[in-house]
C-alpha cells in the first residue's frame, strides 16, 4: 500500500475481518487509520460462524461442495474455540437486546480504522437479525471480554 500511495490515493479498502478472521490487525488496520484510508470490511460473522445459527449439526451437514467444510474455522480444533466464542456474543447479545451476529458485526465496527461492513445474508429474516448492528456500542469491558474468550480458547 505505501508503494501505491507514492502513484496515487487509495480511497479503501476491503479486507475480511471478523473475530476468527484478524489477519489485518497488526499492520494493514493501523496504516489504513493513519493514512485515512477507508476501510469496508467483508464477512464480519465469520461466513455464517458467528452469526449464532451455526451449529456442529448444520456444519456436518453443509454439501461437500461448500468451501467452509474445508475451512479450519469450521473443523477442530478451531470449531469447538469458536462456538464457544458464540456462546460468549449470546451472552453479550441478550445484554443488548440484540443476537450474536449483531454483536460480532458490532465488534468489527468498534475498531477505529473501519468505517464499514458488508454482510451477506440469504434471506429478510437474516437481514432483520442483524439490522442493528450499526446501533450497538460495545463497551470497552464487552470488547475485553469477547477478545478475552478467544485467548482463554486458544490457551
Amino acid at each position: 500500500m505505501k508503494r501505491a500511495l507514492d502513484i496515487a490515493p487509495i480511497a479503501s479498502l476491503q479486507p475480511q475481518y471478523s473475530l476468527v478472521a484478524r489477519d489485518v490487525e497488526p499492520s494493514i488496520l493501523p496504516f489504513a487509520l493513519s493514512h485515512r484510508i477507508g476501510v469496508i470490511v467483508y464477512s464480519p460473522m465469520g461466513s455464517g460462524l458467528l452469526s449464532g445459527a451455526m451449529t456442529r449439526e448444520r456444519i456436518a451437514t453443509l454439501p461437500e461442495d461448500d468451501w467452509r467444510k474445508r475451512s479450519s474455522n469450521f473443523q477442530e480444533p478451531l470449531l469447538s474455540r469458536n462456538l464457544q466464542l458464540v456462546e460468549t456474543l449470546r451472552d453479550k447479545a441478550r445484554r443488548y437486546e440484540a443476537t450474536p451476529g449483531e454483536i460480532a458485526i458490532a465488534w468489527t465496527l468498534q475498531h477505529p480504522a473501519v468505517t464499514g461492513a458488508i454482510v451477506g445474508v440469504r434471506s429478510a429474516q437474516q437481514a432483520r437479525d442483524i439490522a442493528g448492528a450499526g446501533d450497538i456500542q460495545l463497551s470497552v469491558g464487552d470488547v475485553l471480554d469477547i477478545e478475552r474468550s478467544l485467548t482463554l480458547q486458544a490457551a
